[in-house]
């Protein structure tokens, strides 16, 4: 089936003798069986449906963490002078905000610092050491970045300060020559974890430290953070993120967590907390910091044990947060989504003179989603451009970089497959556009979509959903599935804030079930929503919508076929 926005949709076809196998041995219904099957759950994942399961530590007596544990610990014994340099992310905060909350627990006093995107740049570069290296650090502990800080480390080494660096972006030879560098990029054996973000790398050295030294501390509660990390930096929902994600869910008490409870307060939400949450809720107002301002105050707020302080950084960050959107959607507007979508490039590349450089990532991270394809926002600074990128999983985007640095069109760069940002000059803009769409292979079209079953409109009511969720939390890497949906009348269509389209959907044996489409406007599935006067056929994702504190199922619109 071709949809109106040009996909070819298909129903997953899966052997019925596995699925049932899946039916049989742990009593799922056909369903969920399908999913998991489709989704290939370990059994470990699988288990995790009924059972709860510990987060085990998986780098106990790892080289590389025994190693960090090590210097951590001289350093402690030597009362050296420990400097942490995380990044501007939420990843970056919490992974900063981490450390230095364990190294007040054993009372070292740790100092750490985030970059300023408008006055340091990304990550650990050689013009920040310069300026940090006044402080006289004995050890540096780079967090979230450093993997390609050759230059940077070397300066350190220079001056007799030792270097940890903890990251997951991609990492290039040579190596910097650091004391202990910990990336599962790297060629180890534990490569398996490269879903992980630094965040939960970074609890698993502390979790090894508290292991190791017999410490009588409770770190767990601290899982609350290395999940919003997870979320927020896009890491798949999978293996030991989804047990993360799992336990900080069905144990989470709004009312023992100040952030999430004062936020929840201000937007008077009275409902339990959902992943959705990290990701569009929580993360969004601690990013904004480091989009348009200062991310320090974010380690501040979640290293402070003074709460009217923290309830003023609250307070800021919801204001700074909600300045952000404004600027986005005026920079939003001065893009021409129509030629995008008019346009044949495999990868979209927009520049312009004056955006905000906080927020090209999330143009960038709009256009992607729009389209369902690479996307790369530039901005001038100064006599060059800076860029941010966003990418799909079938093409690494961090990769190419580097390819296009070795191919001298760019300044300097990185990132990882998701996500990568870098410096040009203008002269080199028009040949990396077509560099890198050249890289895109064509095998990685994805004009050919698949959903799980076919269902009727009656089907779906609270306990269908309760089925399907047992194969959640839904993100990255474990999508909330999609279904067909039959001969269905579009009622009462509207658009909501110039931006959505919301409907009431109605098949012949079914009473109305309230609808939404996130798709853009003039997009040609929305289209069909507003102006179709007959039967279409809906591809949807079901959800729980919260409105008025007051819970109600809801389709998501992903595509139509008219």
């Amino acid at each position: 089936m071709i949809s109106v926005s040009g996909h070819s949709w298909e129903e997953i076809s899966i052997n019925n003798r596995i699925i049932e196998k899946i039916k049989s041995d742990y009593g799922f219904s056909n369903i969920l069986s399908k999913i998991l099957v489709e989704r290939e759950f370990s059994k470990i994942e699988i288990d995790t449906i009924h059972n709860e399961l510990p987060i085990n530590n998986p780098f106990l007596n790892n080289p590389d963490f025994e190693k960090a544990i090590k210097i951590i610990n001289e350093a402690i014994n030597k009362k050296s002078k420990i400097l942490i340099i995380g990044d501007y992310d939420v990843d970056g905060c919490v992974s900063t905000s981490l450390l230095k909350n364990f190294f007040k627990l054993i009372n070292i006093n740790a100092d750490f610092y985030i970059p300023n995107r408008f006055n340091d740049g990304y990550g650990a570069s050689l013009g920040l050491i310069k300026k940090l290296i006044k402080k006289k650090p004995d050890l540096v502990i780079m967090l979230d970045c450093g993997s390609n800080s050759v230059e940077a480390v070397n300066y350190l080494k220079k001056n007799k300060t030792q270097v940890i660096i903890i990251d997951h972006h991609e990492i290039y030879k040579p190596y910097p020559n650091a004391e202990c560098l910990i990336n599962p990029k790297k060629n180890v054996k534990y490569k398996e974890f490269d879903y992980l973000c630094t965040a939960a790398l970074v609890y698993f050295i502390i979790d090894y430290y508290i292991k190791k030294k017999k410490l009588n501390i409770n770190f767990e509660q601290n899982l609350t953070y290395v999940l919003l990390a997870t979320v927020c930096d896009v890491m798949p929902i999978r293996k030991i993120n989804r047990i993360l994600a799992l336990k900080v869910l069905k144990k989470f008490d709004i009312k023992k967590n100040f952030l999430f409870n004062e936020i929840f307060k201000i937007k008077k939400f009275k409902r339990l907390i959902n992943i959705n949450d990290f990701s569009f809720l929580i993360g969004p107002i601690l990013n904004s910091a480091g989009r348009i301002t200062d991310a320090n105050i974010v380690v501040d707020l979640l290293t402070s044990n003074n709460l009217s302080y923290k309830k003023k950084i609250i307070n800021k960050l919801i204001l700074t947060n909600e300045k952000r959107k404004k600027i986005e959607n005026n920079s939003l507007k001065e893009i021409n989504l129509k030629h995008i979508m008019n346009s044949t490039d495999n990868v979209i590349i927009e520049y312009k003179n004056i955006l905000n450089e906080g927020l090209i990532g999330i143009i960038a991270s709009k256009l992607k989603d729009y389209f369902n394809k690479p996307s790369i926002v530039l901005t001038k600074i100064g006599n060059n451009y800076k860029a941010s990128a966003r990418s799909t999983k079938n093409f690494n985007i961090g990769l190419c970089i580097k390819k296009c640095i070795d191919n001298d069109l760019l300044i300097n760069g990185g990132g990882h497959n998701l996500a990568a940002g870098f410096t040009i000059k203008k002269s080199k803009i028009l040949d990396f556009k077509a560099y890198i769409n050249k890289l895109f292979d064509k095998k990685n079209l994805i004009n050919k979509r698949t959903y799980i079953s076919k269902i009727s409109l009656s089907a779906i009511n609270t306990n269908f959903l309760k089925d399907i969720q047992n194969a959640g939390p839904f993100g990255f890497g474990n999508t909330n599935p999609v279904f067909l949906l039959e001969n269905i009348r579009v009622i009462k269509p509207k658009i909501l804030k110039n931006k959505f389209v919301s409907f009431f959907a109605k098949s012949k044996s079914s009473t109305l079930l309230s609808a939404i489409s996130f798709n853009l406007i003039e997009s040609a599935i929305n289209k069909e929503i507003l102006f179709n006067k007959n039967e279409i056929s809906l591809l949807v994702q079901i959800n729980e919508n919260f409105w008025n504190n007051k819970k109600n199922l809801q389709l998501v619109v992903v595509d139509v076929i008219s």
